[in-house]
């Protein structure tokens, strides 16, 4: 991953709005939970805004002032629910059990919050999960974003396991606050305050158990998507490119349009294009490689019909998304299931095709 920068936008902005939600806060009352970031009414409430880490405390701080309440980070806990964390969120509720949920939020930490960062530590039959911050956090700030993020887990635990997680022990930094017999309605469990780090400790045999609501077409479709968003994080996230391309990634499939994109960036339909063409792309070419992976995501990975694949990606009918398969592989899609199927289906064989096809799609533009 790139080095830390807390200048750098890549939080999406959801999450502050919904903090402005449970703050009550009517459209014009937003400009004082947005002071000193620099960000505008209209900028903030679009939906394709990326916020840096410096403005995402500077909110969080803004909003303990207007809240009045200490106990904010309680709250805001159970309002970020699963799927305002998008592919993450999706990925996770879709994992076979919450050991390989708690892997997949350590891994994809940064498409969404990077403030944060996890770490997993095995002892005997018992996992311990470390919480670290990228930024030095005033103590009500790391109050609050610790609370947060445990509400946040433990909610995730509990619809894998089925049950309240409550063999689990967590170990907070901050000191016991005044609110803290609040704290067992939100989170089941041992709690602890004053720690030297912030962790959870939990039995693996409970991490292994199978979530009943596991679906595997769902797991590898999130896993692609997060798995694309990460590394287009690992590109170079100042060209214009990146900034489409992580636009189109945090959206359902094919819903951005030119005229959004260049709306979001703050700039016109025709600067997008001639900015796109500088580097060597175009806004349609895109929005075909992030199709058409995605595509051969589906065939590979997922028994979905054709149609049910072209539903997805927000093809009006099967027959435009065929024709567009065409365009870029040269093969329908039937055609090129049928071909890894005749390879054995195996990793190594749906690999060198999909090197083909992409090679093809490059040549036939």
């Amino acid at each position: 991953m790139p080095p830390f920068n807390a200048n750098h936008p890549c939080i999406p902005s959801n999450y502050s709005r919904l903090i402005a939600r449970e703050l009550g806060l009517q459209a014009k009352e937003v400009t004082g939970l947005l002071a000193m970031t620099r960000l505008s009414l209209d900028q903030f409430l679009r939906e394709e805004t990326l916020l840096t880490p410096q403005q995402q405390v500077q909110i969080l701080q803004n909003s303990l002032q207007l809240a009045e309440d200490d106990a904010i980070g309680l709250r805001l806990g159970q309002r970020m629910t699963s799927p305002t964390h998008g592919a993450m969120g999706f990925l996770v509720n879709s994992s076979p059990d919450l050991l390989t949920a708690i892997r997949a939020f350590k891994a994809f930490m940064p498409i969404r919050m990077n403030l944060a960062k996890l770490t997993l530590v095995s002892r005997n039959d018992w996992l311990e999960v470390i919480c670290s911050f990228n930024m030095e956090l005033e103590e009500d700030l790391l109050r609050v974003l610790s609370e947060i993020f445990a509400i946040i887990f433990f909610d995730c635990a509990e619809f894998i396991v089925g049950r309240p997680l409550s063999e689990a022990s967590l170990y907070f930094a901050h000191q016991e606050p005044s609110y803290s017999n609040l704290y067992p309605t939100y989170l089941p469990g041992g709690i602890n305050f004053g720690c030297k780090h912030i962790s959870l400790t939990l039995p693996l045999e409970a991490c292994k158990v199978p979530n009943a609501s596991a679906n595997h077409e769902n797991y590898m479709m999130a896993l692609q998507q997060c798995e694309t968003m990460l590394a287009q994080l690992q590109s170079n996230t100042s060209t214009c490119k990146f900034q489409v391309q992580r636009m189109m990634l945090s959206r359902p499939p094919g819903i951005v349009s030119e005229e959004e994109a260049a709306a979001a960036l703050f700039i016109s339909k025709r600067t997008l294009a001639r900015r796109l063409k500088a580097e060597g792309t175009s806004f349609r070419q895109i929005r075909d490689g992030i199709l058409s992976q995605q595509a051969l995501g589906y065939l590979r990975d997922s028994q979905l019909t054709v149609e049910a694949m072209a539903e997805l990606l927000n093809y009006h009918d099967s027959a435009n998304f065929r024709r567009a398969f065409k365009r870029w592989f040269q093969v329908t899609p039937d055609d090129y299931r049928q071909g890894i199927r005749g390879h054995g289906g195996s990793a190594d064989n749906s690999e060198k095709e999909s090197q083909t096809a992409g090679n093809n799609r490059e040549k036939h533009g």
